[in-house]
Formats: C-alpha cells, structure tokens, sequence
C-alpha cells in the first residue's frame, strides 16, 4: 500500500474518531458481535490459513487463537458496560464541597503491529480491546503469514467500515510508514529490537504504547518437584507451535540431584507426544513448522555452535531445509556464556542446566534481564516465594507454563526489555483508554484560604490546619 493510501485511511480515522468515541456503549457492544459472528463463520478457513502459514495443527490454533478471541471478545461484551462507565471518587477535606469523578475516554487512533507467530490472535485480541474502549484502529497483520493476513484482510474489511478499522498489508517499509503517522497510541508485538523502533516513534509524536516483546523466559525445577509432571509440561509449553512462542520456556535451569532423571523424563514427554524416533516425529501431525528459512537457518546455526563448544543431544537434533521441519530437540551440557544461552531461541530447541543452590538459580535466570514469564516447578512454598521474589518477570506460573495467557482476568505483559504495559480483559481496556479527572466546586470553596497573599494571622492557622485536611 502506497503512502498516499495509508495518509487517507489515517485521516478518514482521525476524522472519526470523536464521533465514534461518543456513541453509546451498545454500538461497542454491536461491532464487537458483528466481529464474533465473523469469526465463528470462517472458523475453518482461519485454521487453515493458519496451517497455511505456519504448518501448526488445528488443535493447537483453535486452542491458542480461535477459541481464546472469542473467549475475549465475550468478556467485553459482558464487562465493557462497567468498565466504560465513570465512577465517583472520595475527596479530601481540602475539596469540600466538591465532588470528583472519573471519566472514561477512548484515546482515539490505535495503530496494531502484529507479529507472525500468533498471526490472527495477535492481532484481533488488541483490537477487541480498542473497540471495547471506542477507538478507532489500523492493524497491520506480518507479511510473514500472508494467509492469515489476507484472511483478516476480508474479514474486517466486510465487518467495519475503513473510517473505524482498516487493515494495512505490507512489509517492514509499510511498518515505518505507519510508525511516521500520530496515532494516539502505539500497540506492538515483536521482538525487543523493533519495540525500541516503536516506542521512538511512539515519543515522537508523545503518543501513549503497549509494548509486548519477549526474552529469555526461565522454568526453574527445584529437588522438591514432581520431575515426571515437570518435564511433561515443560516440554507441552516449549513445542506448542513449534517453540515460536514468546513465554514458551526459553531454557531450563534443574537442581542437581533431579538432572539426569529430569533429562530421561523429557525424552519420555516428546516420545509420548511425538512418537517414539525421528521418523516418526517428522512425520507427526501434532507437530509444527518454522515459518520460514532464515529462522530455520538461526536455530541450525545455533545448535551447531552450542554442540561445537561442547553441548550434548540427548533429544532431537535433526532438521530438514524442505519442509522446515526442526526436530524437538534437548540440549545438555550447556553453559552460560554460549550463543544459545545470550539469544532469544524462538524455536523447538531447550537448553538444560544444572544448580545446586537458589542463589544461583536466581543468578541464572536473570542473567539475560527481566523475561516475559517464568515458571517455578517445586513442592516447596518456601522454594517457591524465593524463586517468584528473586526471578523479576513479566508474569509467573508455578507448577505449569503458558496457561496465565488464557485468563482474560489476568494481565498479560512484560516488564524491562520483554515490554510495558499489559492488557487482556479489563487490562487492555484501560490501556486503550484515558482515565480522565473531573472536579466539580458546588458553592463556596474552602480553597480560598489558600490565595494570597500569604501573611497574617488566618494564613498561619490554614498552615497548622493543612495536615488535617488530606
């Protein structure tokens, strides 16, 4: 899409914005219904679309993106009445006579940067909550999933006018395009490296950003867990979608005396999982594809340094270019200082490593900075509020993975280089709206002692009375 066509799409939006933020809360409810009966249509094109793209069964998409829309836009619909609706607030004494209230506001243009690996959930849960909230949106799905991108393409397109929600295609010139125009909030899901490309852009036209990036996300098995339960749900979190997850568990750090049986029952969960060899692995239907060859190509390259410097493979290690199949693969032996322990993996590869004590473990699993998630594996409540304290993240599970994205009563987002801000349910209402103030004197106010000049007897008590009026 050329420049010209993006400027008019924003201008028609900008020109709507006001009106659309002062309809009434049914006409959110109305867009969000006319969005769901769209969806729950094409059900089974969206699947394929996203088979298409990503080669991912169709379990895990309905799981992790159809369903999951449809679970948030449900919960709008439900709340979005309470949530938009303004409330009253107590005042202190020194506002008597007043009465303060907070107004709800929508922010108005939202621009919604999505990434490959979630290419249609990522994109329509942001924008339910911009709807929620009354803005208008532009979305521009990833050029490296051109079926979902089209597919949404349609679908929004036959469900909202331009002026309310316009889909962009395009690659990373169409990106800076867009990051060039003053929206009034910036949403972004990617990579650290662009979401320090978004929130400059962000601070250039002082608009407000949810920025969702990723990081090397830590699952800490402590002597105390059940290993066999731990390491079936390590490896379910690390190979959905084929590892292209931003909190699948980056690698795993595992006490000392549980290692070796934590490696044997990880090998067990991909063979119950996948099938017993390689053969039957690469052949499984349950199992995903990388998107493409240059991502196929980095985790090739990683592997092979990480075993060149002295990494084993007791799990996986195949790939084949064809078909961009990456075996599910363990990697042992590892040590800190290795590529694959300093880079966000992104792929079906975990690393495993060994600690005997928490201060070490905490050492570890901070060492790359504040993830998007962790994940705590232990029977010991003292293990676990050491671990949940000494492990900053953007969100934890203790004794699972993955399953706090579900909740839409649960906020979802980083902390540090894996994000700002957060959203899901009433969280992603709030991040796309503006909570305003609004202060109302009836009659005298009791301010007026304050005004000047600021001498004599009444000023002096008003300075020994302040204290009491908070």
């Amino acid at each position: 899409m050329d420049t010209e066509r993006i400027q008019q799409l924003f201008d028609r939006q900008r020109c709507r914005a006001g009106e659309i933020a002062r309809l009434p809360v049914a006409d959110r409810r109305a867009r969000l219904r006319r969005l769901r009966a769209a969806i729950v249509r094409r059900q089974a094109a969206i699947l394929e679309a996203i088979h298409a793209d990503l080669g991912r069964p169709a379990f895990e998409s309905e799981t992790a993106e159809f369903h999951h829309v449809l679970q948030e836009i449900d919960h709008a619909i439900r709340h979005v009445g309470r949530w938009a609706r303004g409330r009253r607030v107590r005042a202190p004494l020194l506002l008597a006579g007043t009465t303060s209230r907070l107004l709800i506001e929508p922010r108005g243009t939202v621009l919604i940067l999505a990434p490959w690996n979630y290419p249609f959930g990522l994109i329509v849960n942001p924008l339910v909550a911009a709807i929620a909230a009354g803005n208008c949106a532009v979305v521009k799905p990833s050029e490296k999933a051109p079926a979902t991108a089209a597919l949404l393409a349609e679908m929004l397109g036959e469900v909202f006018e331009e002026g309310e929600v316009a889909v962009v295609q395009g690659g990373p010139d169409v990106a800076a395009q867009l990051l060039e125009l003053p929206f009034d909030h910036f949403f972004f899901t990617g990579s650290t490296r662009v979401g320090r490309l978004v929130m400059a852009a962000a601070a250039r036209h002082l608009a407000t950003v949810t920025l969702e990036l990723g990081g090397k996300t830590p699952a800490v098995v402590d002597a105390s867990a059940d290993v066999a339960r731990a390491a079936e749900r390590i490896v379910w979190g690390k190979l959905f979608n084929a590892g292209q997850t931003c909190v699948a568990p980056d690698f795993v750090l595992v006490h000392e005396a549980v290692h070796d049986r934590f490696l044997e029952a990880v090998g067990a969960a991909v063979a119950r999982f996948y099938g017993n060899d390689a053969d039957a692995r690469r052949r499984s239907p349950d199992f995903g594809r990388i998107v493409d060859d240059e991502h196929l190509e980095r985790l090739t390259t990683l592997v092979s340094e990480s075993v060149a410097q002295g990494a084993k493979v007791p799990v996986g290690g195949e790939w084949d270019a064809a078909s961009r199949y990456f075996a599910p693969t363990v990697l042992s032996g590892v040590t800190p200082e290795m590529r694959i322990m300093r880079e966000e993996i992104f792929g079906p590869v975990l690393p495993v490593l060994a600690w005997r004590d928490l201060r070490e473990a905490q050492r570890l699993a901070r060492r790359n900075g504040k993830p998007l998630a962790s994940y705590i594996f232990t029977r010991d409540r003292r293990v676990a509020d050491a671990l949940v304290h000494g492990i900053p993240a953007g969100g934890t599970l203790i004794n699972h993975t993955l399953l706090h994205y579900v909740s839409s009563e649960l906020p979802f987002g980083g902390v540090g280089a894996s994000g700002m801000g957060s959203y899901h349910g009433h969280h992603g209402f709030l991040a796309m709206s503006h909570v305003r103030p609004v202060v109302r004197q009836h009659g005298p106010a009791l301010s007026a002692v304050m005004y000047p000049p600021f001498r004599g007897r009444l000023h002096a008590l008003v300075r020994r009375a302040i204290p009491w009026l908070r």
